[in-house]
Formats: structure tokens, sequence, C-alpha cells
């Protein structure tokens, strides 16, 4: 299956400011209130112009000065309301903001959970990075600050038109006829717009990715004198970053010019046809100022939603990249067959095959029995497909075709947890959380995750292991980083195979445990294989053959196959033969 976020197609196209809207439906209560603070404050500054159009009118021109205070009276009471209405909306809609900021990232790290090891290979951590942060603040800028506006301007630009239009029908046409040509304008330009903004987005979290592989491997560039190839490499993603926010910002910024010049028409429109009007005696000039400002008032907000249309197509693009994480489905299912299987071995492999989506055929036809309590030793070449074949053991993927058992059942029929807990996988590269050994060495275990030291250091002493503790200045107290730069690959392996034997697993994969390991220490970890109980299944992939000297039965792994070769000297001699040819 293809997880490549690039390359996949949304099976659910965004469609619209409705599509956005779904994300925060949940927030009924605050929606409500924030409508309710919108209408009231569409509708007393609908009412404004009118009031002040009527003052003129019936006070100002026939020297009714008291009436003309009494309304100043209430106009400053009706701009109190609005401004109390506009921070309500603002109060409310940030709130929002930052619950749906929450929930939605909450989402993505959920949903990255859920996919296979896969969607990993084929996506770059600094893209995934930027979906999670960069691209959520752009939704959250847009809820938090925009979308009461749009709404605002919106309910506004209506209320305006209804006004005008009933006040003075032709002269209401006039005003309204520039705003049909910036309709028209936005709905052709806005395809073009969406797609500089997507585009820009992508670009961004390719930088991203860019600057994070840049940064981890930075001791590999200083080692080899490599520092040119660095800036090399960021300055051309910086000019391609630049080129596309210059290209996007062109794109965002064309609509507001454009929205200036026709507003500027719509009210030259208004005063010349408004002046004849009042010449002709069909319109008062109170009227006149009412429409002046019910003008002004229409066209503002309509030149303030070019910046908000502007920031919604950045949120749909937005909205899009992270709506690609949120579609995705595992390809490992938990399946549940009515078939029952019999088999005597532990794990099984029946018919096995396997290939990476990019075609190459990593595994053929492969029947493979390992008997409970055993160890076993995979070998072969670099690339013959030995980490694989452990992979599919502990189902980080699933075969192609062909079935997998374990304990005699379909290991799709396992659900994670209780397959965690038969199988305990030491990787080539593992992984450490930021905390103490202890919090390391007990991460999701559920055994023992409430032990105290001393009980910990007594189960540690049981299973043979309290040995280990003695390469940690503290012990179990001992503070790690997440990189785990502050101690040394081979004390990382050490934590990462305390971690898996307290699971207390019913078979052991052990891919190159020991590569990075000294002498002593893989002694002593070979002290603790040897008193492992008799019924855990071993199986240890190794290019160090002393590793494997009492492995019950040895497989060589190359070309697709997995072949049984015998005792330990066979294995060595299938070796050499395979990588001296000749």
């Amino acid at each position: 299956m293809n997880y490549n976020l690039h390359q996949f197609p949304s099976p659910r196209k965004p469609s619209g400011l409705k599509t956005l809207l779904s994300l925060i439906t949940h927030e009924k209560r605050n929606l409500v209130i924030t409508s309710l603070a919108i209408l009231v404050n569409c509708f007393l500054n609908l009412s404004g112009p009118y009031i002040i159009g009527y003052t003129i009118d019936n006070f100002l021109i026939t020297g009714k000065y008291h009436g003309v205070v009494a309304i100043s009276g209430l106009l400053l009471i009706i701009y109190i309301i609005i401004f109390f209405t506009s921070y309500l909306q603002g109060r409310l809609m940030g709130n929002i903001g930052q619950k749906l900021i929450y929930k939605l990232r909450n989402r993505i790290f959920s949903k990255l959970q859920e996919l296979p090891i896969t969607f990993f290979q084929q996506n770059k951590s600094g893209d995934l990075i930027a979906r999670i942060n960069h691209d959520t603040e752009k939704l959250d800028v847009f809820f938090s600050q925009y979308l009461t506006q749009l709404a605002s301007s919106i309910a506004l630009i209506s209320g305006v038109s209804i006004f005008m239009l009933s006040l003075h029908l032709k002269l209401g046409l006039v005003t309204l006829a520039p705003a049909f040509i910036i309709f028209l304008f936005t709905k052709l330009l806005s395809p073009w717009t969406q797609s500089k903004n997507s585009l820009s987005l992508k670009i961004a979290g390719d930088l991203s990715a860019q600057v994070k592989e840049s940064l981890d491997n930075f001791e590999v560039m200083v080692a080899f004198n490599r520092r040119d190839y660095f800036r090399k490499r960021l300055a051309t993603a910086y000019q391609k970053s630049y080129q596309s926010n210059l290209y996007t910002g062109l794109a965002n910024n064309i609509f507001f010019p454009v929205y200036n010049l026709l507003s500027g028409f719509a009210q030259l429109g208004v005063l010349v046809y408004g002046i004849n009007l009042v010449m002709t005696g069909e319109l008062t000039i109170g009227l006149l100022v009412s429409f002046t400002t019910y003008c002004i008032n229409f066209y503002n907000p309509l030149k303030q939603l070019a910046n908000y249309w502007t920031n919604f197509q950045l949120a749909m693009a937005a909205w899009e990249r992270i709506s690609h994480v949120l579609s995705m489905e595992t390809n490992l299912k938990h399946v549940t067959t009515s078939q029952t299987v019999q088999s005597s071995a532990f794990i099984e492999f029946k018919q096995v095959n396997f290939e990476y989506c990019d075609g190459r055929k990593i595994l053929k036809d492969i029947n493979l029995k390992l008997i409970k309590g055993k160890k076993y030793a995979l070998i072969g070449p670099t690339g013959g497909g030995k980490t694989t074949a452990a992979s599919l053991m502990a189902r980080l993927y699933d075969p192609t075709t062909g079935i997998i058992l374990l304990d005699g059942k379909d290991i799709r029929e396992y659900d994670c947890i209780e397959r965690s807990q038969k199988i305990g996988f030491i990787l080539q590269e593992p992984f450490l959380f930021n905390g103490t050994v202890k919090d390391n060495i007990l991460y999701g275990n559920q055994y023992y995750s409430n032990y105290d030291h001393e009980n910990l250091k007594l189960l540690l002493k049981e299973k043979n292991i309290e040995e280990l503790l003695s390469f940690f200045d503290e012990g179990l107290n001992t503070n790690i980083s997440s990189l785990g730069k502050d101690i040394s690959l081979g004390l990382i392996q050490v934590i990462a195979f305390i971690r898996a034997v307290l699971r207390n697993p019913e078979i052991l994969i052990l891919d190159e445990a020991t590569a990075n390991i000294d002498t002593v220490t893989e002694q002593y970890l070979q002290k603790i294989i040897d008193h492992l109980p008799e019924d855990i299944t071993l199986v240890t992939i190794a290019h160090r053959l002393n590793t494997i000297q009492d492995a019950d039965e040895i497989f060589f792994v190359n070309h697709g196959n997995i072949t049984l070769v015998g005792s330990f000297e066979e294995a060595v001699t299938k070796l050499k033969q395979e990588l001296n040819p000749q």
C-alpha cells in the first residue's frame, strides 16, 4: 500500500467552508452565543447610518437641536453595545480555536499511532511535524481570528444590501453593481489561489524535513568536512521556499487592491447619482448621507473579506494536508477468522511472500517453523531479508500473500496489546525516551509499572539483569535524553535489552542486539540469554557468528529464500560461499 502523503489522493476533497465548520460542530453552545452576538452587532451597525440620516432630515435641518443631543446619546449606547458584542465574539471564538487545535493535534497523534511502519518509511518526519504544528496553527488562526470576522462581514454585507434596496431600489442597485464584478473576480481566481497556498505549505513541509534531516546528520557532515554540502542543500531549499512564498504572496494580495478600486467606483457612483436624485427631489440629503455611509459599510467589510478569504484559502490548504493524514487507514487490520488452523510450531510461515510498495520482492514462498523454547539464528548478507523476516514475526508488516501463525493462531487475530505481550523485539536502532533508566526499562510494561526502586532491583536480580545497572552512574536514577546523546550506543542497547526481557515475552527477537556492544558487555548479555526461561523462543539475527554458536537451528536468508543450513560450521561455510562465490 502506498502511504506517501505527497502522492496520496484524499478520499474526501475539501469542499469549502462547510468542511472546516464540521471541525467545530461540537461547540454548539458557544457557537449559538457567538451567532447571537454577531446578529446583535450587525443590527446595531445597520441602524446607525439610518438614525444619522433621520436625525439630519428631522432635527438638524429643522433646528431641533435637543433631538440631536438625544440621538447622540442613543448612538453612544449603540456603539458601546457593539464594542461588547465584538469582544464577546473574539473571546468565544478564541476559546473554540484553542480547543480545536488541541483536539486536532490529538487526533493526528492518535492516527499516526495507528499507521504501520511503512507510513513512516515513506514520509519524512519533518513534513509530519509541519503538518502537526504549522498546518494546525493555520486552522487555529482562521477559527480564532478570522471566522467571526468573516461571519460578521457576511452578515453586515447582507443586511446593508437589504437596507439599501429597501430605502431606494435604483440607488441601491448602483451601489451594489461593482460587487457583482468582485464576486466573479473572486470565483475565477480562488482555485488558483488555493493551489498556490497548497504548494507553499507542501514546500514548507519539505523545508522542515530538509532542516531536520541535515541537523540530525550534522555530525557526519562535520566528520567528513562537508559543511559546504549542508549550506548548498539548505540554500537550494530556501530558494525554492522563497520563490513559492513570493508567488503565494502575489496570489493572496491580488484581491485587496481590486476590491479597493471597485469600492471607490461604488462610492463615486453613489455620490454622482445620489446628488442627481437630491436635485430632482427624489432623495433627501439625510438619506444620501445614510446611503453614503451604507456604501462604506458595505465595501469596507468586503475589502476586509479579501484578507479573510486569503486566510480561508490558507486554512483550506492546511486542512487538506491534515485530512490526508486523518483519512489514511492502516493495512495491518485486526481480523477474525472462523477457520481454525492447527500448528505444532510457535511461529509458522505458510507460503509467505513479501514485497515492499516499490515492488522489491524480499521473501518468496517461505515455509518456516519455529518450535517453542528453541534457539534460532538468521544469518546472511546485508539486504538479504533477515530483518524483514523478523519484522513479519512481530507483525510490523503483513505478508503480501500467505499466512503467519503465532502460537497456533493467525497473527492478525491478536490485538496489539496481546501480541506485544507475546513478542519481545530488540531493534537495530532502539529508541529511548526523556527520563531515567527506570522510566525507559518499564516503558509500556503493565506487569511492573508500579514497582518502586527496591522491588525493581529485586526483580532484576531474579532475572540475572542486576549486574547491567553497574554500567550506569546513578543506577535506575540515571537521566537519559530522548536522543540518547549522553550515553553510548552500547548502553542504549543494554537498556533496550532489559526493557524487552522484563516484558516476559514468549518469543524474543534480537536484531543485531550486540552490534554496538563491547566484548565485556556482550558477555553479560550472553549470560542473561543463557538463563532465560526454557519456554522462551529465541530468534537472533547477527553478522558476528560467535553470537549464534548455541543456536539449535540456523537459517540462511538471501535472494528471497530462507534455508536451514544445519550446524554452526555449515553456516560459516555457507556464508563464506555466498560472500566469496569464486
